[in-house]
This record gives C-alpha cells, structure tokens and sequence, in this order.
C-alpha cells in the first residue's frame, strides 16, 4: 500500500514532431490558412483559390515548402517557408508566412519549436542569411510572441500592389 502511494504517477506525454509537410498536409494547411485569414485578418478566402495556392508549393520547390507540428500524430501547427534574395547580403532570406497554431494548443510553444526548427535549416546552409516575416501591425499577440523569440522589428515598412481581377 505504502509503495504505491510514494510510486510517481506515469503522465503521458504528447509525442512532438517537426518535420517537413507532405502532400499528405495540403488539407489541414488549407484549413488553417482558411482559418488564420478569417481570425487575424477578417477575411474569407477563396477555397479553389487557397487549394490551388497550397498546392503549388508542393508542385514547384522554388515555391517554398511548409513546416508542420505534429502532437500525438495529428498536425496542430504550420507555417510556410519562402524565399528572398538579397544582394546586399549575397544570400538568401527564409520568410515564414501562413503560420498557424491550432487554438487548443497556442501558447504552449508550438511555434517556437517550428521557428527553432527553422533556425537550424538557416545555420546548416551557408547560402541562407537569416529569416525574416512579415504580421498584420494589429496582431500584438503575435508580434509579441516574435519579440519573446529574439526577433527584431525592422526599420522596413511592407508595401504591395495586388493585381486587378
């Protein structure tokens, strides 16, 4: 009796993994980016449209590739990686974009460990400068989360021209 009071109780952890997302992924990334724009942005996204964008990552490597957290097997977390050439810098930029945390598991350091996974690609490949992103300038949280991380905001300002349909 006395052995199994004193007898530490056994808690599963969950199993993490942070690997490269496969074809596999492309409808859970869809729903998160699905997801994503409604809650940061307010914006509903074309499905055809988001598809066809998700999957032409997987199609065209020069496109980028997405980075995926898995807890127990299922994917709670993604981002995407893209790329920029800097010729001040004679290398390339990694961008993350699209990063998405499933709500039950934010703030439980499920981007950080993507994001460190990220640092590694950066530091094994002597082409790659740094990393960069870009956030919505009302998503404090987030911003938040990026500074906590070491990252530093940039004297940049974002501006784009969207083609007409």
């Amino acid at each position: 009796m006395i052995a199994s009071v004193l007898s530490p109780k056994r808690i599963k952890m969950p199993e993490i993994k942070i690997r490269k997302a496969t074809t596999e992924d492309i409808s859970t990334i869809v729903k998160f980016n699905e997801t994503m724009a409604l809650e940061t942005e307010g914006k509903i996204l074309a499905r055809s449209i988001l598809s066809s964008g998700v999957k032409a990552v997987f199609q065209n490597q020069k496109n980028g590739f997405y980075i995926v957290c898995e807890l127990d097997q299922h994917v709670r977390a993604s981002l995407m990686i893209t790329y920029e050439w800097s010729d001040w810098r004679n290398g390339m930029y990694m961008w993350i974009q699209s990063v998405f945390v499933h709500k039950e598991y934010r703030k439980q350091g499920l981007y950080k460990l993507m994001y460190d996974y990220v640092k590694t690609l950066v530091a094994k490949e002597s082409k790659l400068v740094g990393v960069r992103l870009y956030v919505d300038e009302e998503n404090l949280n987030a911003q938040k989360v990026y500074t906590r991380l070491g990252m530093e905001k940039s004297n940049y300002q974002l501006y784009e021209y969207t083609k007409p349909k």
